[in-house]
C-alpha cells in the first residue's frame, strides 16, 4: 500500500489540517465563551438543531483528522502498532462522551451499555459486513489471520458476556453492586492490559497479515506480509509531529463533549425517542472515520487491517469503556445499568456467533458479509419497532 502523499512532504501539514485544527478550536473558544447563553434553559428546537449541527461536524471534523494522523503513524510503526492507535484514540473520543452524558443535567444510566452494544452492532455487523461486500467483489475471496480473528472474537465473548448479560443474573437487577462494580472493572482493565501487552509483544504474530495461503503467522515470525505496510525508520520529527496534531484534535472534542451531551439529551426527551438511541448517536459519532477506513482497507486488499479496526476496536471499545462507566458511576453515586434487555442478548448472541463461523475459515465471501448486513436491518428495524 502507497504512504500518503502526505508523507512524501514531512515537513508539510496539509492545509486540510490546519482548517479543521483551526475550526475545532474556534468552535471550542465560542462554546467557552457563549455556550452557557446559547444552550440556557428552556432551551429551544430551534437553538438545539443549530447547536447539534455545529458541534456534531465539528467533532465529526476533528475525528476524522484524528484517524488521518493515526493513519500516518501506522505507515511509519508498522502493524499492529498503527491500528491499536487508531483504535484507542476513537475509543477515547467515545469514553469522553459517554462520561460527559453520564455527568450531564439527564439521568442517563444505561447510556453506557446502550453505547457499547451500539458499537458492538455498527462495528461487527454494519461495517464489517461492508468490508467483506466491498473487499469481496473487488477482490473475490481475501485472506486474513485467523489466530487474531479468533482472539479477538474469544475476548469479545468473555468481556460482552461479563458486563452486558452478566448483571442480569444478579441481585441488582441489571446492576452491579459496589463490591461487584469494583471487582469487575478491575478484571475488564486488567484482561484488557494483558491482551494489549501480547498484541504488541510476543502475540504479534497474531494480528499481522499471513503469508499467501496460510492461516496464521508461524511462531518466531513477525514478518509482514508484502501488502502490509512496513515500519519507516528514521522520521521520529514526523512521528512526534502527528502525535502532536492527533491530541490538538482530541482535545477540542475532550472539551466540547459535555455542550453535545445538553442538546443530545434535550433532542432525545423532545422527539420522545427511545433511550438507545442516545448511543447510536455516540457510535455514529466516533466510529464513522474509522469505519470508512476499515472499508477503504478492504478495498484495498488489506483484509487483516479491517479485521484488526473492526474486531480491535469493540474489544479495546468494552475493554476500556466498561471500567470507566462503572468508576465513574461509583465515585460520582450516578446510577450504572449494564444489564442489556432478553431482546438485545439474542441479538448479541446472534452477532458473535455469526462472527465466529464467518471467521473460521481461511478466506472471507461476500456472502458472509451479506448476513453481517442483514443482521444489522433487524437490529435497526427492532430498535424502533421492539
Amino acid at each position: 500500500m502507497p504512504v500518503p502523499s502526505s508523507s512524501a512532504h514531512p515537513s508539510r501539514i496539509p492545509k486540510t489540517t490546519w482548517l479543521k485544527l483551526g475550526w475545532a478550536w474556534l468552535v471550542v473558544i465560542a462554546f467557552t465563551v457563549y455556550g452557557g447563553t446559547w444552550l440556557a434553559q428552556p432551551l429551544t428546537p430551534v437553538a438545539a438543531m443549530l447547536c447539534f449541527a455545529v458541534l456534531f461536524f465539528t467533532i465529526v471534523a476533528a475525528s476524522f483528522g484524528v484517524v488521518h494522523e493515526a493513519d500516518l503513524l501506522a505507515h511509519k510503526l508498522g502493524e499492529p502498532y498503527g491500528t491499536l492507535i487508531l483504535t484507542l484514540s476513537i475509543v477515547s473520543i467515545e469514553v469522553i462522551l459517554i462520561a460527559s452524558m453520564l455527568l450531564g443535567p439527564g439521568e442517563f444510566p444505561t447510556i453506557g451499555r446502550d453505547s457499547i452494544f451500539a458499537v458492538m452492532m455498527i462495528i461487527l455487523n454494519l461495517v464489517m459486513g461492508l468490508c467483506l461486500v466491498v473487499g469481496g467483489l473487488k477482490h473475490g475471496e481475501q485472506e486474513y489471520n485467523a489466530q487474531g480473528a479468533n482472539a479477538y472474537l474469544t475476548m469479545i465473548v468473555l468481556l460482552t458476556g461479563t458486563a452486558l448479560v452478566l448483571p442480569n443474573y444478579l441481585s441488582g437487577a441489571g446492576e452491579f453492586t459496589t463490591l461487584q462494580a469494583w471487582t469487575i472493572a478491575a478484571i475488564t482493565a486488567g484482561l484488557y492490559a494483558v491482551f494489549l501487552g501480547l498484541q504488541m509483544g510476543r502475540e504479534k504474530r497474531l494480528f499481522i497479515q499471513p503469508p499467501a495461503g496460510q492461516m496464521a503467522v508461524a511462531a518466531g515470525s513477525a514478518t509482514p506480509a508484502p501488502n502490509e505496510p512496513a515500519t519507516e525508520s528514521g522520521d521520529n520529527t514526523s512521528i512526534w509531529r502527528s502525535s502532536a496534531l492527533l491530541l490538538g484534535m482530541i482535545i477540542p472534542i475532550v472539551l466540547l463533549a459535555h455542550h453535545l451531551a445538553i442538546v443530545i439529551d434535550y433532542g432525545v426527551v423532545t422527539a420522545g425517542a427511545p433511550i438507545a438511541v442516545s448511543g447510536v448517536l455516540i457510535a455514529i459519532i466516533v466510529f464513522t472515520p474509522e469505519s470508512l477506513t476499515a472499508i477503504k482497507a478492504a478495498r484495498s486488499n488489506e483484509m487483516q487491517r479491517s479485521v484488526n479496526l473492526c474486531l480491535g476496536a469493540f474489544v479495546s471499545t468494552v475493554g476500556l469503556t466498561v471500567p470507566a462507566v462503572l468508576v465513574i458511576g461509583l465515585v460520582t453515586g450516578k446510577q450504572v445499568v449494564m444489564g442489556i434487555s432478553m431482546l438485545e442478548t439474542v441479538l448479541l448472541g446472534l452477532t458473535v456467533l455469526l462472527g465466529m463461523l464467518s471467521f473460521n475459515s481461511q478466506r472471507t465471501s461476500v456472502m458472509q458479509g451479506a448476513m453481517h448486513l442483514a443482521l444489522f436491518a433487524v437490529y435497526g428495524f427492532l430498535l424502533f419497532n421492539p
